[in-house]
Order: C-alpha cells, then structure tokens, then sequence
C-alpha cells in the first residue's frame, strides 16, 4: 500500500476494521484477478470498464467512475458509453472531489456531499441522480506520480469503510501501469493513423488547382483531422486587406470577408503567431455576436498562420470545437505542418484563379449583365453581343456578328443607328432614358446609353451600345416589390398563366404568430391616432426583425402579425430562423420598452408561437383581387400557441415539430403535452428562455432542473412530490409563473385524480 494520508472526513469519522489472515489473503487474490484480467484487455476503454465493475461490485457502491489525468490541458477525464459510440467528459483538474483528491494525492470519505463545498450539487439536478456518499482514491503509478482517480458513489449497505479506501487504492495501484501502457498505446496508434491521412491528405490537395475547391477541402479535411466541429481557411486579399473564404455549397455558396487585422483570425494573421484558446467565452478577442447570429456555440478555438515558402504570412487556418475537449499542443504542431504543406497548392490556385479571371473576365462580365450590351469595332461592324442583348433584339449572339448597325437594329430604330454613328465619330458618350425601340414588331421600353471605347494608348475600339429594359414586366416587378417579398414577386411575374398565379403549393414552413398583450385597454387610453402610431412603430420594429432573419411577413391581423420561415424560398435553417426572430422581437421590444418608459409611455408585452409543419402557401382569392396567404393545419397549430402564451405565462412557445428540426443551442423547457382546440391528437409544447439575462431570470438551470424533474413527477400522478420541487424553482425564481401554474394544477389533479389510464396530456378548450 502506498504510504500516504488518507484523509477522512472530520465530520464522520470513518468506521475502522481489523482484517483476518484469511480476509487479506482474499483481498489480495482479488487485486491480483484483476490486475490479470487488465492485463488481458486490449483497449483502454475496456480496461476502464473493468475497473469501475470491480471498484463498484467490491465496494458496494451504486455507481462508479475513473478519471484519467490528460496533462497537456490540465484535466480529467473519463469516457461513457452512448449508443454505438462513446462520450469524454472533462472536468478541470482543480474542481470537486475528484479534483481534490487529484490535487492532494490522498483519498476521501464523504458522507454528506450536500454539505461539502467541494461537491457541485449541479451534476445531480441536470441527472436526477441522488449523491448520499462518496468514496474517491488517487490512482498512483509505480513513480507514486498521480495519474487519474477513481470515485464510486452511494454504498448500498452502511457506510464506506477504510478498508473500502484500501482496496480502491489496491486496485487502481495494481493496474496503473496497465493504464499508463494502454494510454501509450492509444496515443501511438491514434498518431500513425494521423500521420497517414495527413499524407494522403496533402498529396490529393497539392494538385488541386480551382481555389473555391480547394479551398472548401481544406476546411473539411482540417475539421475531419482535428475530430473538430467546423473550420475555416481564410486567405489575405492584399487589394482589400481583408480575409475571405467560401462556405456553403452549390446555390448556397457564399464569401465571407472580414478585416485582416480584427478578431482573432486578424490577430493571427497580423502577428504570425497561432492561438489556441481552451474556453472561447472568457478571451476577449472572441467575439460572441457570430454565436449570436447563427446558433453555434463556440467552446474551443485554434487559430494558426499560413505562410509561404518567403515566410509571409498568406492566410489563416481557424478550427473550431474540438470533440472532447479543447486543442492540444500536438493538435497544433499538426495543423501548422497541415497549413505548411497545402501553402503551395494555395498560391498555385490563386495564381491559376486570377489567370484564369484574367482570361474570362470580358465575357463572363458581359453575360452576368442583366442589360443587354452590344460592340461595333472602328469599322462599324459588330463584334459582340451579350445574352441579354440578344433577348431584347429577339435573335441569337451569333446571328448578329460582323453585321453593321443598321442590319443589327433595323430601320425602325433609325435614331439609335445615327446615335452610333454619332459617337464613333465624337468619341462622346451620350444617353437616353426611358425611351422606346422596336424588335420584331415588338416595343421594348428601355434606358440606352452609348458609349466610346479606346485602348490603354487612346486608339479608337469601336463603340458600345448599352440597353436597360425597363419594359412591362420589370416595371409590373418594381411596383409588386413595394407591396410584398421580392423573390414572391418575381415567382407571381414568371409564374405564367392566370391558373399558375392563383394556385398554391404544398410545402414545408415555420410558421410565426405574435400578438400585443393586453392591446383593447391600450388603444382605450390612447385613442384612434394614438394606436395608429403605436403600430406602426411597433411593426416596423418587428418586421425587421423577420426580415433579418430571411423570413416573410404574411399579413398584419389588428395588432397580431403573421410571417413565415421557407416560403417562397426555403433554408436548411429555417426552424432556427423562426426561433432566433422570435428571440429577437422580444429583445428588441425590451429594448423599446426602455424608450417608451423614459418619456411616461405604458410599456409593451407580448406572446409567439412557433410551429413547423406542412402548410399550402398561394395567392388565394379572385381574378381581380387576391392575397398571397398560408393555410393548414400548421397556421392554425402556430395560432393555438400563440393564444397559449398567456395560459402559460410564456413569451415564446413552440411545437415539438419545431423543436425537432433546431439545429443550434437553446435554452428550452417543455412546458406540456396539450391537444388544442379542434384536434384530437397531443402534441408537445416547449418554451424558449433565450431572451433572458441573470436580472431578467435569476437562477435559470436551477429552475430548469426543479421544474424538469416536477413535470415527470407530475405526469407519474405523484402530485406531492411534483409540486415540491415546482416550489423548489419558484424558490430560485419567484417569478417563474409557470412553476405556480403546476403547482395549482397538482392540487386540482389531487382534489379529483385522473385515472389510472391519463397519459399526461393537457385539454386545451381555449383557442
């Protein structure tokens, strides 16, 4: 045994036994099956599942777990199984009981967790598990270095002895070096099969000559090779001084651009130097307004330069969230090597991109022009003519090359010949908006400009004739978009015939409903004008908030607004488009409501709903008058939840529907399972609380855990118990209604019981 202290807690002192000849033969035949059965093992996994078996079945202990010391980021860690797959969790080397018992190499007798400081009461109300004892032990190699700790919980007959310590201290010490080895084995292993992707990696890369691919394979085998969540290569554009990269795919590929000198990829790429920050959250050069924005939560960072084989710095490599746990040193040693090798194929696809610009760059800027562009070289033959020019002179490009301008354009456009002709001559452009020209017996209202054109030396090209069609259909375009979504009107304007205009289509949306509490004795007080006023600051607050987010404003109903989230146009985000507008309104309606308090005005509350289902959207109505609206079970779901806000006492409710198909980080409760009014089937409902602060929630995953662990009780028809700890959250949060609400609900439910056969649903008959 090892010659340490064990140190017991003072407050009950632990029962101590004398041991027979035969009971330590025993024990020490055990520790020696053990070490056996280790050895025998071929994973770490495996030897650590063994030994918590053995520490739990021999201690007597309900459950137990072993943490292993990872000294390149200072904690400890241990792996649980999860399905197929496994989970590391991570706890700093400094905290709780594990922590002290790391620290002080000496092991521990707990019998009141709950009154020991050291002990994190959090662990048990997110799990639901009742911690009433604890037994933790150094594991020690044969260096007498500590490694890791062993900790089992709850003895489930008496108490933890110290012949309990002893055999926990006999058994981890005896399998130490097994730990060790297994660990070494692991890391040697994890590093060869590194080294070979990284080869293979870098090879496939170094050839790969188009940037927006390369630049996205990089990012995806940097992520898959730091087993992170995300990352992003950013390359310096010396023109703009800004960092860019590509992100997305397909339709929904796009550049980001940032400073090259701002945030933390600007400070890596300004100093050269690389920074891996464990905690994101407490380095104040993160910049958590991004998370904000897009849902992701950001632990971890690691941010290196790429430089070039003159030493400059090109570029930065930035990888985020590292799965279980933060970047190490030898996360970063490999991805500075990554960085080093694929440099080159990054300068060879840069230098290949901006040829390649070069070389296509009159052509492709001719054809990405919506206004149709037409060249006559100095002879006044024609040269070039772009897809839009040809559509407005209903012909093809290639009909037109080498004719003059009057075979081009035709007699009817006489003026626009003499125009030509009139600026070859003076090599002075001249305009002419808002005019008319004819093409096959067509009228085409259009903006005309002609232009000169001259070579770097000043010698005369030719000229260029620019057209804007500005005719019918795009004017039709400019007046629908004041009233409604531009991309709605561009469907109703290419959609066709009449039939095509006032049909609808079945679709996926989020849909949003939100509502002014309370609004009947607000427009008492304030009167006609004043409500107007009211409103129309209130919605354009609001919508902006929608807009922001990409979503659709359907209609104003009196104070309440409708929007969607997928229509006309869907997102693969649009659930979370929906939430983060509704966390948005609200936030902004604070902040609103501070201005409005200020100058003696009656603050403002509110109520959304969210719900996410199949809807029918269209232009619904008459030939003469029509709306383009939602329908459906999925409106009317989103309306229910809406009005529900007010049963509830939420701000912010959701269908489970909704809640499914989030892809960012919430703070979420279900509230309960309710069948609305005119449905037969449940459905669950959560509530959103990511528009609180601590002042506005104090104490909010106490509350969550209490009122979690109250639902269940409640739903198991054990209404005592539920209520007790609904009031245990109205104890951390006295304002949090909806705990009163549950606790009225567990006496209505005890003064006439359910039944044997309630499933917990809630009849809602209010709509």
């Amino acid at each position: 045994m090892n010659e340490q202290t064990t140190k017991i807690e003072e407050r009950a002192p632990a029962k101590k036994t004398t041991l027979t000849q035969a009971q330590r033969l025993k024990q020490l035949q055990m520790i020696l099956d053990v070490s056996r059965q280790v050895a025998s093992l071929e994973t770490l996994d495996a030897v650590l599942d063994t030994l918590v078996t053995v520490a739990v079945e021999t201690t007597g202990a309900a459950r137990g777990s072993l943490f292993l010391h990872d000294p390149s980021t200072g904690e400890l860690y241990s792996r649980i199984a999860q399905g197929l797959k496994r989970r590391e969790i991570r706890i700093l080397d400094t905290i709780g009981i594990a922590g002290t018992t790391f620290q002080s190499g000496e092991g521990l007798i707990i019998r009141d967790p709950y009154n020991d400081p050291r002990f994190n009461k959090n662990v048990d109300a997110q799990t639901g598990f009742k911690t009433t004892s604890i037994l933790a032990s150094p594991i020690r190699n044969a260096r007498g270095e500590t490694i890791g700790v062993a900790q089992v919980l709850n003895k489930v007959t008496g108490e933890f002895t110290e012949q309990d310590l002893q055999v926990l201290e006999g058994i981890t010490s005896q399998c130490a070096i097994t730990l060790e080895s297994m660990q070494l084995v692991e890391r040697m292993e994890d590093s060869r099969r590194r080294e070979i992707e990284f080869l293979n990696i870098v090879s496939e890369m170094t050839s790969e000559l188009e940037l927006t691919t390369l630049l996205r394979r990089v990012m995806t085998e940097a992520t898959a090779m730091l087993d992170a969540e995300r990352s992003t290569l950013f390359i310096n554009d010396e023109k703009t001084a800004e960092l860019f990269s590509h992100v997305g795919e397909g339709l929904d590929a796009m550049e980001i651009r940032l400073p090259n000198h701002l945030g933390i990829a600007g400070s890596v790429f300004t100093s050269g130097e690389a920074i891996n920050i464990p905690h994101a959250y407490t380095d104040l050069r993160f910049n958590p307004a991004f998370d904000k924005q897009s849902g992701f939560f950001t632990r971890s960072i690691l941010c290196v330069p790429v430089v070039n084989k003159s030493g400059e710095t090109i570029g930065v490599t930035q990888v985020l969230n590292k799965r279980g746990g933060p970047f190490n040193e030898e996360d970063e040693s490999r991805l500075k090597a990554f960085t080093a090798q694929i440099a080159i194929g990054l300068e060879n696809a840069k230098l290949f991109a901006d040829i390649q610009s070069m070389k296509n760059y009159n052509e492709s800027m001719l054809q990405s022009m919506s206004n149709g562009v037409i060249t006559f070289d100095e002879e006044g033959a024609n040269r070039t003519c772009n897809q839009a020019g040809a559509r407005i002179l209903r012909c093809e490009p290639d009909e037109l090359t080498g004719k003059s301008a009057a075979e081009v354009l035709g007699e009817e456009n006489q003026w626009l010949i003499d125009k030509i002709a009139r600026v070859s001559e003076r090599r002075t452009p001249e305009s002419l908006p808002d005019t008319e020209l004819v093409f096959a017996g067509e009228t085409v209202s259009a903006n005309v400009t002609v232009l000169p054109m001259e070579s770097g030396e000043g010698t005369s090209l030719g000229t260029l004739a620019m057209i804007e069609d500005i005719s019918d259909a795009k004017r039709a375009k400019s007046t629908l978009s004041r009233y409604m979504d531009p991309g709605l009107a561009s469907q109703m304007l290419a959609g066709g015939g009449e039939d095509d205009i006032l049909g609808g289509k079945d679709t996926t949306a989020t849909v949003l409903f939100s509502d002014i509490r309370g609004f009947t004795t607000i427009t008492e007080k304030l009167g006609a004008q004043g409500t107007v006023a009211l409103l129309n600051d209130y919605f354009e607050l609001m919508v902006d908030c929608i807009s922001e987010q990409g979503g659709m404003l359907d209609k104003f109903i009196g104070d309440a607004i409708m929007a969607a989230f997928g229509i006309p146009v869907g997102h693969d985000d649009d659930e979370d488009r929906g939430l983060r507008a509704g966390i948005n309104m609200i936030s902004e309606l604070w902040r609103w409501n501070e201005e409005r308090e200020t100058r003696g005005e009656m603050p403002l509350d509110m109520g959304l709903g969210l719900n996410t289902d199949r809807i029918v959207a269209g232009n619904i109505g008459s030939k003469k008058r029509m709306d383009y609206t939602m329908i459906g079970d999925g409106v009317n779901l989103a309306a229910r939840l809406e009005s529900a806000c007010k049963q509830y006492s939420a701000r912010i409710l959701l269908s489970e529907y909704t809640v499914a198909k989030l892809k960012g980080v919430y703070r979420l409760r279900e509230v309960d399972r309710v069948v609305v009014k005119g449905k037969s089937e449940p459905v669950g409902v959560y509530e959103c609380l990511d528009y609180h602060s601590d002042a506005t929630f104090p104490n909010l995953m106490d509350v969550l855990g209490n009122f979690n662990e109250g639902v269940k009780l409640y739903r198991g028809q054990q209404w005592d118990r539920a209520a007790g700890f609904f009031a245990k959250a109205m104890e951390a949060n006295p304002d949090d209604k909806l705990s009163q609400t549950y606790i009225d609900r567990c006496q209505l439910m005890k003064e006439a019981p359910p039944g044997d056969d309630w499933d917990g649903v809630w009849i809602m008959k209010e709509k």
